[in-house]
């Protein structure tokens, strides 16, 4: 069998099964598992298995249809005002775990060293049992509110809707001049059970929140997730902390550090 036969066959293989393993391939055609590898990475244009993308949540035809819906509502804030004045009105916020110790990350304890010196190494260590739920408020000029949830208690709508109101008056505190308080808030959320209760949509439209509707499954349009909380987590990383207190202190520092460009 030439060599442009065993390409042909293992190619064929591969396309019938892109799942099949090198070992597979080597064993029903009778040659070496290195032959097999060389010929994958070097003849069939450096082929090379990849991992599947994992994703929230396969859609259906319902919740695609909602999802366009809410992409296009926010799009009709968009152009029917312009851009600042849509990121004035905006506020959004999210919840995240604070642990009393997060691990570094691989790339945290780094270190310049010659290309002959020993590798480094670090025990595995595993986040703390304490922590603390962390419910952010924030817009485009910085952090409105910071609530640490007390221990034994969950964020029911009736806790959620209290915190909605202390925004309100920060609002009015904080950004009396702005267009929130004159125009409106925009509020966006995600759709956690308290966030979309009756008595939390009753709250909302009391104190006069437009409410940017956030379709299911689509923590994409959660920017707490991809923009503030992975900054946030990163300075948290390899420090210990001995009470909830201190580390919603150390975020307060964090935060209120950044600059408006940031937010």
């Amino acid at each position: 069998m030439t060599t442009l036969e065993i390409i042909d066959q293992i190619h064929e293989l591969i396309l019938e099964d892109c799942r099949i393993s090198a070992k597979s391939i080597a064993e029903q055609l009778g040659i070496s598992r290195e032959r097999v590898g060389s010929i994958i990475h070097e003849d069939l244009d450096t082929m090379r298995k990849l991992p599947v993308k994992w994703v929230p949540k396969c859609l259906n035809a319902d919740q695609r249809r909602q999802r366009c819906q809410s992409s296009r509502q926010l799009l009709e804030f968009f152009f029917l005002r312009d851009l600042k004045d849509f990121l004035l009105r905006l506020v959004t916020m999210d919840e995240t775990w604070l642990y009393h110790y997060d691990p570094e990350t691989k790339q945290q304890p780094m270190e310049w060293w010659h290309s002959g010196s020993p590798c480094l190494k670090q025990f595995r260590v595993q986040k703390s049992a304490r922590k603390v739920l962390a419910s952010l408020f924030w817009d485009q000029d910085g952090i409105l509110l910071i609530d640490d949830l007390p221990n034994g208690q969950t964020i029911n709508a009736e806790y959620y809707s209290s915190l909605l109101g202390q925004l309100k008056d920060i609002l009015k505190e904080k950004r009396p001049r702005r267009g929130k308080v004159t125009k409106g808030v925009l509020f966006l959320h995600d759709n956690a059970p308290a966030h979309r209760a009756l008595a939390t949509q009753k709250k909302l439209a009391y104190l006069g929140f437009h409410f940017l509707d956030h379709p299911l499954y689509s923590p994409d349009l959660a920017p707490s997730d991809y923009h503030l909380f992975p900054g946030l987590k990163k300075q948290l990383k390899g420090r210990h902390f001995s009470f909830d207190a201190e580390v919603i202190a150390a975020a307060e520092t964090w935060l209120d550090g950044q600059s408006s460009d940031f937010f």
